[in-house]
């Protein structure tokens, strides 16, 4: 399988200041999913204006014709099953059946208390993921669900007609965790890491190599307690978060060989940022573009 080649566009400029012009140009240059940040705020973007996953999606859905979209990642700090599935059914049908649900456990960054709750502890977000990846599995199948969980409830939530996806719209889970991974071998049908948060300040490029191989072995574990074939599962790799940081972004060629190197290791997708000046993201756009338009074809 051809490594495809993706991008993550931050929903950080008002649509019609930019934002609308990236969406179509990310559709021209034939990356294979656009993804945004399923956050209310984030990090050094905090102070400045920040837009809705949903409604960006949605708007992107309208200007582009062939790529994917999704977010990268959903996560149960503000969402809720019920409701995030009806969205989700919503903006299935509206782009036409381009969509993919990037989910994860959280952290514990401004969502985790916008909603005026204290943090949860990490084993706290793992219950809560694990209970929230079934019910919305649920919400997105079934015509009519009713649950009560220790987190959360659904009393006869409807959801017709469904996604246009069928049984549902893809999970791509977030996981390296023991229970997460789990998740992603039984509900996904993709499977996402940044690499080892832990090397991104110290770290090499060859520990962090080794490090997400041995999440992709834990994966493939797995997949193999539940009896599924790990290689069902895409591999996603969200880059910026691993101690190669931007360099991979220097050139097309040290593009093709980052890649070359996780492609290695069996993984299917690369995920980019778009560029954004003045941040960690400051790439410069016209490698970025050759490199969309010229990478996927030397990493066949």
């Amino acid at each position: 399988m051809s490594l495809r080649l993706s991008t993550v566009i931050l929903p950080y400029r008002r649509w019609h200041e930019g934002s609308r012009a990236a969406w179509v140009r990310a559709d021209e240059l034939g990356f294979h999913t656009g993804y945004t940040y399923d956050h209310l705020s984030w990090r050094s973007f905090r102070d400045g204006p920040w837009f809705g996953a949903i409604p960006t999606l949605t708007a992107a859905a309208a200007v582009t014709d062939r790529m994917r979209l999704g977010t990268l990642v959903t996560s149960p700090n503000f969402r809720h099953p019920v409701t995030l599935a009806k969205e989700l059914i919503s903006l299935d049908d509206i782009s036409g059946g381009r969509v993919t649900l990037g989910i994860g456990a959280g952290g514990t960054g401004f969502d985790a208390t916008a909603l005026g709750q204290e943090p949860w502890t990490p084993r706290e977000r793992a219950a809560r993921f694990a209970e929230f990846v079934p019910l919305l599995d649920r919400l997105l199948t079934e015509d009519a669900v009713s649950y009560e969980g220790d987190f959360y409830a659904a009393h006869e939530a409807r959801n017709i007609p469904g996604c246009v996806q069928r049984p549902r719209l893809p999970f791509a889970v977030a996981a390296t965790g023991p229970r997460g991974l789990r998740l992603a071998a039984r509900y996904g049908q993709a499977w996402v890491t940044t690499g080892d948060p832990k090397l991104y300040e110290n770290g090499t490029p060859e520990q962090s190599v080794q490090a997400i191989r041995g999440q992709a072995e834990k994966l493939a574990d797995a997949c193999a307690e539940l009896g599924r074939d790990v290689t069902e599962l895409d591999k996603v790799l969200l880059t910026g978060f691993t101690p190669d940081r931007s360099r991979p972004l220097e050139s097309l060629d040290a593009f093709v060989d980052f890649a070359g190197r996780h492609a290695a290791l069996g993984f299917t997708e690369i995920v980019i940022h778009w560029p954004i000046p003045d941040s960690d993201f400051a790439t410069d756009q016209k490698v970025f573009e050759r490199i969309a338009m010229e990478a996927p074809a030397q990493l066949r």
